[in-house]
């Protein structure tokens, strides 16, 4: 499906989507990273042989990528994205994982014409088991669609959606999640040490526990709720702890508030 494809920035995300590219049969070849850092570019061509420079410039004259992939920090891309206006063509399709950055931003700087696809993951693309929901503009060919589509897929699951305005609350659900995830992990681990449990043992447990029902959670066809229920003995220890968690001013209240901050916060931020 792709025969040329640019990689603007190899970090953390960029990277764990090039090794699931390569894993999924996309040619070292067909990939240019652009990447400044001089020892993370020769670390690319060595580890994965893909072709790597150091800036946009660098790049063939008769490039013409079927995609360009920014993922590069938000905070950088007033430097990074005007340079890849020399590849506004209806042929190329930019998608962008960059956090708080529109689809009419790019427009601005690539060209009105220019197709372009916002899409959020999340940090365990690191592990192949993130989510990204992705946004296309009304220049994207349903061909550009699919190869969006399958990069995004290495790295996780994929939802789409028409409307960009959902992409601040799925920024603040499913893109700061995990923080709250962890945030959880670290509180049962405290609530356990102040139980009287010793800390390694109730870091542990906390851990453990927290990934091991993602797992469960993941393979079940049940509904979380469900899952939940199931844990549940009618006036045992659970019921009692549950109590206190699903009060009118427990977790549902607090995490209603968190999203709709965060949500609040992208919308400032996009601007």
């Amino acid at each position: 499906m792709i025969e040329t494809l640019v990689l603007a920035g190899c970090g953390k995300m960029g990277g764990a989507m090039l090794e699931g590219w390569l894993d999924q049969g996309v040619s070292p070849d067909a990939v240019h990273v652009v990447e400044p850092v001089a020892e993370m570019a020769d670390a690319l061509r060595q580890r994965h042989g893909v072709n790597a420079v150091s800036g946009v410039p660098d790049l063939a004259a008769d490039l013409s990528p079927d995609v360009v992939v920014f993922a590069v920090k938000p905070q950088v891309m007033d430097s990074v994205a005007p340079d890849y206006a020399r590849f506004d063509d209806p042929q190329t399709v930019f998608l962008s994982i960059a956090a708080g950055k529109p689809i009419g931003y790019f427009e601005d700087r690539l060209g009105n014409g220019s197709a372009v696809v916002r899409a959020m993951p999340n940090t365990p693309a690191a592990v192949r088991r993130g989510i990204t929901v992705a946004c296309p503009n009304a220049h994207v060919t349903e061909p550009q669609k699919r190869i969006c589509d399958a990069l995004l897929t290495a790295v996780g699951a994929v939802e789409w959606v028409d409307d960009e305005g959902l992409i601040d609350a799925v920024t603040a659900l499913s893109g700061g999640g995990p923080a709250y995830v962890f945030l959880l992990v670290e509180c049962l681990a405290e609530a356990g040490v102040a139980a009287g449990l010793p800390r390694d043992l109730s870091e542990r447990l906390a851990r453990v526990t927290v990934s091991g029902s993602g797992e469960l959670l993941r393979q079940s066809d049940e509904e979380p709720a469900t899952l939940r229920k199931n844990v549940t003995s009618p006036g045992g220890t659970t019921a009692e702890a549950l109590r206190v968690l699903m009060a009118d001013d427990g977790w549902q209240s607090l995490i209603n508030q968190a999203i709709a901050a965060a949500t609040k916060r992208s919308r400032e931020l996009a601007g």
